[in-house]
């Protein structure tokens, strides 16, 4: 029997969120059931991914974007209050990690990235955060910013926003952050490389981009966010042997 610590055990332990300063809580936020048969993963806890999670008779419901932001009114009411009360009626079980998941160097985001777009990991990217949550490498080997753009787009299923002064320039390095990580197009610049790759575009980073001759790619908040929590989730599943499930709530930003 798999109980909801054993779960919990298994994500503090690899992913160590004690060690980030974030802007949620990481771990568990809603309390459910103690015994766990089936996890459903995604990205965001919003009110269609609950009902999915429900329709599929989940006891956990893993997310890379929970609830309780700092800054956000604390009051459980409107929106919040309708997804929680849900949560809480089917006794599921609300786990939650962010920069975490993003930063973690097997199962993060960001590694996901690098291993299913075949690039070589050199070193952390410094970042806004204070810690590093993206990296910086190399392409497996040169290829233009438009080649670029369409194995992207391939690959996260949706066209990338594309900032450039040059749709013909040959990229051979690259930095990534993914999420609402544009300003780190500073760090990215810094660390020599041809062009970035992130989630959420900002009107800054446009701008930024040109005065750095610096290829800029904004992906997708939501679409460079999915591999981290699914591999977490398949992780967890193979070494407590449970079923989990990763349900993709499409979402274009």
């Amino acid at each position: 029997m798999t109980t909801r610590e054993d779960i919990l055990h298994f994500c503090d332990t690899t992913l160590s969120p004690q060690n980030f300063q974030d802007y949620c809580p990481n771990g568990l936020q809603i309390e459910g059931k103690q015994k766990i048969k089936k996890i459903v993963s995604g990205v965001s806890a919003s009110m269609a991914l609950i009902e999915a999670a429900i329709e599929e008779k989940a006891d956990l419901l893993l997310v890379h974007h929970g609830y309780f932001w700092k800054g956000e009114n604390p009051c459980i009411t409107g929106i919040k209050g309708r997804r929680i009360q849900k949560i809480i009626q089917h006794e599921l079980n609300l786990l939650a990690y962010h920069l975490p998941l993003d930063a973690h160097p097997q199962l993060g985001n960001n590694a996901q990235m690098a291993k299913h777009m075949h690039w070589r990991i050199d070193a952390p990217l410094d970042s806004h955060c204070a810690q590093s949550i993206g990296f910086h490498g190399h392409l497996q080997q040169p290829v233009s910013v438009s080649k670029l753009t369409n194995a992207l787009e391939k690959h996260f299923q949706q066209q990338p926003l594309v900032v450039t002064n040059d749709n013909q320039r040959t990229i051979k390095t690259i930095a990534w952050c993914s999420g609402a990580a544009a300003d780190d197009i500073v760090y990215a610049a810094k660390a020599g490389v041809d062009a970035f790759v992130t989630g959420e575009p900002n009107e800054r980073s446009f701008h930024l981009a040109k005065e750095y001759d610096l290829a800029f790619f904004a992906c997708g908040h939501h679409a460079t966010e999915r591999a981290g929590v699914q591999a977490l989730g398949e992780s967890i599943a193979k070494s407590l042997n449970i079923a989990h499930k990763f349900i993709d709530i499409p979402c274009p930003i």
